[in-house]
């Protein structure tokens, strides 16, 4: 497994303390201590959303993660790209998934 985007995507966050990657769904869990808010599946980043934060998701044509054909995780929705290559701003959406 090449793991050059989740590190790209830690690297990314290096402004959340106390962010730790574990092995997932064929991915990666990202939690912030015992939180977990984010996916890195198939070189693309997740972050858990609710009903007060997705709109910015669907504004940007994002959509949420599917692990396998028969399953859809509605509440984890794609971080679109300039957002991911924007440490500050991926910064800010981390951290409102991490307080959901």
């Amino acid at each position: 497994m090449d793991d050059s985007f989740k590190d790209f995507a830690l690297d990314q966050l290096r402004q959340i303390d106390d962010i730790i990657c574990r092995p997932m769904f064929g991915g990666w869990g990202l939690y912030c201590g015992e939180v977990f808010f984010g996916i890195i599946n198939n070189d693309q980043l997740y972050f858990k959303t609710d009903d007060a934060t997705r709109s910015a998701y669907l504004e940007h044509g994002m959509e949420p993660f599917q692990p396998n054909d028969k399953q859809t995780l509605k509440t984890y929705y794609e971080v679109p790209v300039g957002v991911l290559e924007s440490h500050e701003e991926l910064a800010a959406w981390a951290r409102r998934a991490i307080g959901i």
